[in-house]
């Protein structure tokens, strides 16, 4: 399946010109969370900032995305920026794009997100290569990036 260009309100935690290009040569890990999901706090968040340390380069681009599917009224952009710094997050994240009147939001609504965390991987080429609900295995993960990687240096 192909990327999908994200509909966001924003970005935090970024450049003000910032903006991740989908069609772009590079690997894009993209971490999908709500602030106030357990699993996302003390799983997705961790894994994504190790990934982050471990891989955010030339070759691969890691980001958050805040897709708030309930309690919207306590998940402010304002709220997400204290967050953000609170728990010290090294990359950039966008804040998915709610319409009036809908739960749930238009990035989430694109890529058929079942939930948060969910992950969304997309090659060098701007293929989704995995889009999973949950927690993933740090090591069968990384595994997989690196794999990614290497086609991306064989090239076409």
């Amino acid at each position: 399946m192909k990327s999908k260009e994200f509909v966001i309100d924003k970005w935090i935690n970024a450049r003000p010109d910032y903006h991740l290009d989908l069609s772009s040569d590079k690997i894009k890990i993209i971490h999908v969370f709500q602030m106030l999901c357990p699993g996302c706090v003390y799983q997705g968040i961790p894994q994504t900032v190790e990934l982050y340390q471990k891989f955010n380069s030339n070759d691969v681009e890691v980001v958050g995305l805040h897709s708030v599917f309930e309690n919207h009224h306590v998940m402010t952009p304002e709220a997400l920026d204290v967050f953000i710094k609170e728990w010290r997050l090294p990359f950039p994240v966008a804040i998915d794009k709610r319409l009036e009147g809908e739960w749930m939001p238009e990035t989430m609504k694109a890529y058929h997100f079942q939930g948060t965390p969910s992950l969304l991987v997309i090659d060098h080429k701007g293929d989704v290569r995995l889009n999973h609900f949950g927690h993933l295995d740090q090591e069968q993960l990384e595994a997989f990036i690196q794999r990614l990687i290497n086609e991306k240096s064989k090239g076409p």
